[in-house]
């Protein structure tokens, strides 16, 4: 989709963004269907209403189409999810909230779709492994954009990489369990299990955990 001259420079992003999530949303929707190997760059163009120049100029390929889901979109979301939090909270506590937010969103059947086209193909999966330290590191962005202490940064890149293994470990179990229960109650209880790691650890050594 090209702008067209003479729009605002507000027109023309909002109108790039929302050919973007058309294209993601359509390849999604595709690859689900039919699988990632067996849909075609021109059958997402195609689907999706543009042309497979058009297409480039969002993404250089289909695997682009899952990492933006991936990394972009969901790092985006929680990162608006953290802010949102209200005051006066720790920050695990925010995280935790920030994800139930979002788990109340996620569209179950989709999103096991699209898991099991990520762990279709060994490249995939590598790219999926790797998509983690980036969704940490916004995470951490995140935290620290609402905690802007210098001398807590360490602290809570801690938490932003406890709360993704914590959210991991929920969704593989979410996952294994069928997804016939949303994503919560695993979140809650991932989370819950590190909150009895700390406390139990505090009541040991005196320790406290992040606020």
């Amino acid at each position: 989709m090209e702008s067209e001259p003479g729009q605002p420079e507000s027109l023309r992003a909002r109108k790039r963004q929302e050919t973007l999530r058309r294209i993601a949303e359509t390849g999604l929707r595709l690859f689900g269907e039919r699988g990632y190997e067996a849909t075609t760059l021109d059958a997402i163009a195609e689907a999706a209403g543009i042309s497979r120049r058009t297409f480039f100029s969002y993404f250089r390929s289909k695997e682009e189409i899952l990492l933006e889901w991936q990394m972009r979109g969901f790092s985006a979301q929680l990162r608006e999810a953290v802010l949102a939090q209200p005051a006066g909270r720790a920050p695990i506590t925010v995280v935790r909230d920030a994800m139930l937010h979002l788990a109340a969103g996620i569209r179950t059947q989709e999103f096991i779709s699209i898991d099991r086209v990520m762990r279709s193909s060994e490249t995939l999966k590598a790219r999926k492994q790797a998509s983690y330290g980036l969704q940490e590191q916004a995470l951490h962005a995140a935290l620290i954009e609402r905690w802007p202490d210098p001398a807590r940064s360490h602290a809570l890149r801690l938490v932003a990489m406890v709360s993704l293994g914590a959210m991991r470990l929920a969704i593989e179990a979410w996952i294994q369990a069928g997804g016939d229960r949303g994503a919560a109650p695993f979140l809650e209880d991932a989370f819950a299990q590190i909150a009895a790691e700390v406390c139990g650890h505090a009541g040991r050594s005196g320790a406290s955990p992040v606020s």
